[in-house]
């Protein structure tokens, strides 16, 4: 258990709406385990605040912060420095705090490759759908282009930001994805051909879970399907591809590998990651021993 002190470094997530994360679970455990004398809070920052909140991680001495939705691309401009990786994907994060130095990194694309690796799937040469053109989705585009992805298809609600999406894509010597509308029934063959089916939208989150991106019947037996939301653990758009004989990763696991990763910034030591996992597995009501690819 953490022991608030005078000295203990604080923590931030910054997003609108934040109650519903599980990252304060998963990140004062971690610190608890480790020995890190430092505590994780979630502060609610609306659109027009966030650049207060920046100046208050300064002030106030925070170690640093992650960012959610929806500041994960608004935030870049307002920092002092921004990590190559971070930058060439167009979204933050994770922010460390160095000397009154905040700097922006991205974790969310090396956490959802390691949730691959850990589940068993190689991109390398696949064929893949990403549902969705936000901050999230940048960073599973560009992780699984540099992983040397064969094909990618972009499916967006506005087809223009899944366009511009592609053309970073494009502009940082990758290549450039198909673009369509969300639920076009041209998709349709192109998610039957997919070997991953990735679903970075906020459909089917609580408390809206009647929600799937895609009707099941697009889905065919044998392929991976991913939902980055993880509350509920199986969404509709899981338990419907589950039904068709695809193997499940939840988001649970990007969550677990980002926020690993997230750690060793801050901190500069190795996450322990199985603490963080079986917090994150109690607070759900799954059972511990890894990740959920398949379950």
């Amino acid at each position: 258990m953490i022991q608030v002190k005078a000295s203990t470094g604080l923590v931030a997530l910054l997003g609108h709406p934040v109650q519903h994360s599980l990252s304060p679970l998963m990140q004062n455990a971690a610190f608890a385990a480790g020995g890190q004398n430092l505590v994780y809070l979630a502060f609610d920052v609306e659109p027009g605040d966030l650049v207060a909140a920046l100046a208050g991680l300064k002030a106030l001495g925070f170690r640093g912060a992650n960012v959610t939705v929806p500041h994960k691309e608004a935030v870049i401009p307002y920092l002092d420095a921004v990590d190559p990786v971070a930058a060439r994907i167009g979204a933050v994060n994770t922010i460390v705090n160095e000397d009154r130095c905040l700097k922006g990194y991205n974790t969310d694309g090396s956490g959802f490759l390691r949730s691959l690796e850990e589940a068993g799937f190689d991109p390398a040469g696949k064929r893949a759908v990403i549902l969705g053109a936000g901050g999230a989705a940048r960073a599973v585009a560009f992780a699984l282009a540099t992983a040397g992805c064969g094909s990618l298809v972009l499916a967006n609600r506005t087809p223009e930001r899944a366009t511009e999406l592609a053309g970073a894509l494009a502009g940082a010597g990758l290549p450039a994805p198909v673009v369509y509308r969300l639920g076009d029934a041209g998709m349709r063959s192109e998610v039957e051909a997919a070997d991953l089916v990735l679903n970075t939208t906020s459909l089917g989150m609580w408390p809206r879970v009647e929600e799937t991106p895609l009707p099941p019947d697009w889905f065919r037996p044998g392929q991976w399907v991913y939902d980055l939301v993880y509350n509920p653990l199986e969404t509709k758009f899981l338990a419907g591809a589950r039904r068709r004989g695809c193997r499940v990763i939840s988001g649970l696991d990007m969550l677990l590998y980002q926020g690993a990763a997230a750690f060793t910034l801050w901190t500069g030591r190795e996450a322990p990651v199985a603490v963080m996992d079986r917090v994150l597995r109690e607070a759900m009501g799954a059972s511990s021993g890894g990740p959920a690819a398949g379950r």
